[in-house]
């Protein structure tokens, strides 16, 4: 019975400790973190899908690379790039390109490289952004032809 309060007194002052530091922790990041969101919501305001769809000239390789670094600097909510992506899809943006775009949108984020090296550290950083980058082009590309050979 000894041994049971003495876990307990043990464990708790831990966990205040722990939850005072992450507290501190998510507080030092705020700041970041807004400029990132602000960021964000200036280009989902700014850049419209017509815009989007001027850089792309039904070239299968370059559209899917211009996809992949659009939707890498237009961060955003999935829902976001889905609409844009039907947009730009019935203004006749080839498949390549929507693909990586929507690929890109959720998984890479020049946007928010400062809060992600912050946080996870800079090679880290560096290693999942790279890999992303080249598994976007890839997944998009296999994607395209999938939907070919279905239709």
């Amino acid at each position: 019975m000894e041994q049971k309060q003495k876990k307990k007194s043990i464990q708790r002052p831990l966990f205040r400790k722990i939850l005072m530091k992450s507290g501190l922790a998510f507080l030092s990041m705020a700041p970041l973190l807004l400029g990132v969101i602000g960021l964000v919501g200036l280009f989902q305001v700014l850049v419209t899908p017509r815009m989007l769809a001027s850089l792309f000239r039904d070239n299968p390789l370059f559209d899917t690379l211009i996809g992949t670094l659009s939707g890498a600097a237009g961060t955003g909510n999935p829902m976001v790039s889905y609409v844009i992506g039907g947009e730009m899809l019935g203004q006749g943006v080839s498949l390549y390109a929507v693909s990586a775009l929507i690929l890109s949108w959720v998984t890479l984020g020049f946007i928010q490289l400062p809060a992600e090296v912050e946080v996870f550290g800079g090679r880290f950083t560096l290693y999942r952004n790279l890999l992303a980058f080249f598994f976007t082009m890839l997944i998009a590309v296999l994607t395209t032809l999938t939907v070919q050979a279905l239709l």
